[in-house]
């Protein structure tokens, strides 16, 4: 493996590129946990040079629901041989030319449908939530992501009652 196949970096959320579609019920979920831990544990994988997401598209979805502007991500050669793309499903090869088509092109896959490996381990990189948040530390969270229950404004409901 060459030195610069892999590194660390923390990556602002509005360069990446999503190849995959997410499903909510886990983006809602991780989002819960982060608040209740208030650490991001694992980086995202992101391909060098396209901002690409490889690894990750659920907690790139969590951090933006709570209004976070960095990320933690492996930023990876993906050409390099350690980086080794697959299916969690049986069906046709795909290659990373596609992985890369896709993202840029804003056409995603459906949920879990590439498997990235690498040939080599990368370790956890614990990330204090707060680090990863707005300039002023808080989260800004999206008017539909702020409030329990229905998801229907007050106005909202009132409209449809009256």
């Amino acid at each position: 493996m060459t030195q610069d196949a892999v590194v660390f970096a923390l990556l602002p959320l509005a360069d990446l590129r999503a190849h995959e579609r997410v499903d909510a019920r886990k983006v809602r979920a991780l989002a819960r946990e982060l608040e209740r831990t208030g650490v991001f544990e694992d980086p995202i994988w992101v391909a060098r040079d396209t901002g690409v997401i490889l690894n990750g598209h659920h907690r790139v979805a969590a951090l933006r629901r709570l209004g976070a502007e960095r990320i933690p991500a492996w930023v990876v050669d993906y050409d390099a041989d350690i980086v080794r793309l697959g299916r969690w499903t049986p069906g046709p090869a795909i290659s990373k030319e596609e992985v890369v088509r896709r993202g840029r092109a804003g056409e995603p896959f459906p949920p879990r449908t590439t498997r990235h490996t690498f040939a080599v381990e990368l370790p956890s990189r614990p990330t204090p939530l707060a680090d990863l948040l707005g300039a002023n530390g808080a989260a800004r969270r999206p008017a539909h992501a702020r409030r329990a229950g229905s998801g229907r404004s007050a106005k909202g409901r009132a409209a449809r009652s009256g």
